[in-house]
């Protein structure tokens, strides 16, 4: 059985209801709406988010959810899906987890407009049922993801992003959803406890930020394909391995590299020149170092949670997260 079977069998029969329930929650009158919707529903990925929602509910109550927990799932994984389906047109791409992303298919103006009627869809899915307390942890999301990426967009065009910054960046952008998924399923099943959600929240941001910094590994790493990548650097995007080289190299080492990604980043040999830098400039090995700090920071908030199948479950999460080969 592989990691994500494992992860999911104690939830296996919540995934499987989620699934017809989320989608429900897409359905519309327009035919177009419904064709667009049907193709992302048949080809999602590992579900990661609805996951991590149903295994706090289920770790923090002992074992129940209800209607507020299959809403929480249903709005987060929604507005995860307008997201992808908008960075897919931002960003130009073709392809989403290896199939023809709604912009190829159907152009930019239907992709944007679709991704606006999934983040309603998700927002209405709230309110229609008086959910507002879910629907503040979501909405804090949203604008945390959108500052997240335009932050990194400013900071991109400099070059001189620092530790603490690319921390803000890489929170904001990827671990404030992860975080909301833990704290929403929290709140879907003890409404009073803000302790324990906001526990359960900074569970989830602390595994979001060990989850970008693997991700940002895979640039340098010959795991995924064989070989290093490299397309942050073509992308100008500032990563940890990168940051940390830059703030502890000399003076002549640090503007050769600044210049190697600001005018010679589409150039192969100059971008396997910067990759062979940070590898033997110790960039790697700090990022690494960093990255489980964040993991097991994540795990010790677990610890006085009574043991069940949920909390290992979502202690098999982040162990994958940052064992994953993709």
């Amino acid at each position: 059985m592989n990691i994500t079977s494992q992860i999911k069998q104690p939830i296996f029969s919540e995934m499987e209801l989620f699934e017809k329930k989320f989608h429900e929650s897409m359905t519309s009158k327009v035919a177009l709406l419904n064709r667009i919707t049907y193709y992302i529903v048949n080809r999602k990925g590992k579900q990661m988010r609805p996951m991590f929602v149903f295994l706090t509910a289920k770790m923090v109550s002992g074992g129940t959810v209800n209607e507020r927990t299959y809403r929480g799932a249903s709005v987060i994984e929604l507005i995860h899906t307008a997201t992808l389906v908008h960075d897919d047109v931002v960003d130009d791409s073709n392809r989403r987890r290896g199939f023809f992303s709604i912009n190829a298919l159907w152009k930019n103006k239907i992709a944007v407009l679709v991704g606006d009627y999934l983040l309603s869809k998700g927002l209405l899915l709230s309110i229609d049922n008086g959910d507002f307390d879910l629907l503040k942890i979501i909405s804090v999301a949203v604008r945390e993801m959108s500052e997240g990426e335009l932050l990194q967009i400013e900071k991109a065009r400099r070059l001189d992003i620092t530790e603490e910054v690319y921390y803000e960046i890489i929170r904001k952008k990827t671990a404030t959803l992860i975080a909301a998924c833990c704290a929403l399923g929290a709140r879907s099943v003890i409404e009073e406890d803000d302790i324990q959600v906001e526990n359960m929240r900074k569970f989830g941001e602390l595994i979001g930020m060990a989850f970008q910094i693997k991700d940002d590994l895979f640039d340098y790493s010959e795991e995924a394909i064989g070989k290093p990548t490299g397309i942050d650097i073509k992308e100008q995007k500032m990563t940890l391995p990168l940051i940390h080289v830059l703030n502890t190299c000399s003076p002549q080492e640090k503007k050769w590299l600044i210049n190697s990604i600001k005018n010679h980043n589409k150039d192969k040999k100059r971008v396997k020149e910067v990759i062979a830098f940070v590898k033997n400039n110790n960039g790697l090995a700090y990022a690494e170092n960093k990255m489980v700090q964040f993991q097991q920071e994540a795990l010790s908030l677990l610890e006085n949670y009574t043991d069940s199948e949920f909390k290992d479950a979502l202690t098999l999460m982040v162990n994958y997260v940052i064992e994953r080969k993709k």
